[in-house]
């Protein structure tokens, strides 16, 4: 068989380099060309661009590079028709991928899509097209299932979160406080200030202000790839926070507590059971607009899941020194760890377990076949 994915950012290309790996199980004479990164390249797939090439983020960015995203679109399509894949499989990134899903159910081709737009917090009018132009749909978080099948009539596949095989696979670092000059008495606080420059920018030096007020403890901070260490070292210095790079599961395995920003990385504090307070700050204009499009509870992924507020939130004017002192020093308190451990354990029940790339390749290969 000849599969065709695209993905078009970081994350994209991990869950697709696992899927094609655990296709190629089933189909030992599988062909894979598609969009994507490393990861892919490295598990066999004939790479026609890479994901650093197609990162624009922003309305701004978008626009001033409509030019390229519109040859990239044009290039994409002719290569699809080049190649005839028996099926082509989209990997999140909606704005791209919807645009060759409609256009390549027009030509009669089979589109799978793993990992769902987030249609649920904004462009809700998307799951219109995504019922015409999907033959299936795989989607890895268990509140989308009735979102889509109740709310809309759309027959979905949950197969489960793809972190929890990440979180399977993990080996402890036993020389991760020697291996990083840390001090083995002193209770670590992990600060995950976000992946991206102005997340970084608008929520780091509230948590150098915070980390200040605690000398039993020591902060690190869990550098995100991409970031020169120097855009850290202006926001804190003097003081003596420590930077590490790839090893945030090893970070989070050994913290006490933990200051994240909203994403993916809440739920990955709590499959660690540590008690975390959510932080989120951008731009007045950006939460505005955000305010007028999103509708959404929550904003961690953890409290949507639980579908109640777990972890503490604390949001753009919310955000600020004394209530986000306040509320470590709660989580701190051990019957407050206690509860939030409680939730945790269901949270990873209903996560689903391990083996969603591998649900998922099942799912297809029997599709197609």
């Amino acid at each position: 068989m000849k599969y065709y994915i695209i993905s078009g950012e970081a994350s994209g290309d991990l869950h697709s380099s696992k899927l094609i790996s655990n296709l190629k199980k089933l189909d030992p004479k599988a062909q894979f060309r598609g969009w994507g990164g490393d990861l892919m390249e490295k598990e066999g797939a004939i790479l026609v661009k890479h994901y650093k090439e197609l990162a624009f983020m922003g309305f701004w960015e978008v626009i001033s590079h409509l030019h390229i995203i519109l040859s990239n679109i044009s290039l994409c399509k002719k290569d699809i028709l080049q190649y005839s894949p028996d099926v082509i499989i989209y990997v999140d990134y909606p704005g791209f991928n919807l645009r060759i899903a409609k256009w390549a159910k027009k030509r009669g081709f089979k589109n799978h899509y793993y990992i769902s737009p987030q249609v649920w917090a904004w462009k809700e009018n998307r799951v219109k097209k995504m019922k015409r132009v999907l033959d299936a749909l795989y989607v890895i978080l268990p509140f989308e299932k009735n979102y889509f099948e109740k709310r809309h009539q759309f027959p979905v596949h949950f197969v489960g979160h793809p972190i929890m095989d990440q979180f399977h696979k993990y080996e402890k670092n036993n020389s991760f406080f020697k291996a990083n000059n840390l001090e083995s008495k002193r209770p670590i606080i992990a600060l995950l200030p976000g992946s991206r420059l102005q997340e970084i920018k608008k929520i780091l030096p509230l948590f150098v202000e915070v980390s200040a007020h605690y000398k039993k403890h020591q902060f690190v901070i869990a550098g995100a790839p991409g970031i020169d260490p120097e855009i850290y070292n202006k926001f804190i210095k003097p003081s003596t926070l420590k930077i590490i790079y790839g090893q945030t599961y090893d970070l989070l395995n050994n913290s006490l507590a933990a200051i994240v920003t909203s994403g993916t990385a809440t739920l990955e504090t709590a499959i660690f059971n540590v008690p975390q307070i959510v932080c989120y700050k951008s731009s007045h204009l950006s939460y505005w607009i955000g305010k007028k499009i999103i509708n959404l509870k929550y904003i961690s992924l953890v409290n949507l899941i639980l579908e109640k507020e777990a972890i503490v939130e604390l949001i753009q004017n919310e955000c600020k020194f004394e209530k986000l002192n306040y509320q470590l020093k709660r989580v701190l308190k051990k019957d407050s760890q206690e509860k939030i451990n409680q939730d945790y354990q269901l949270l990873k029940e209903k996560l689903g377990g391990i083996g969603a790339s591998e649900k998922t390749a099942n799912l297809i290969f029997n599709a197609i076949n």
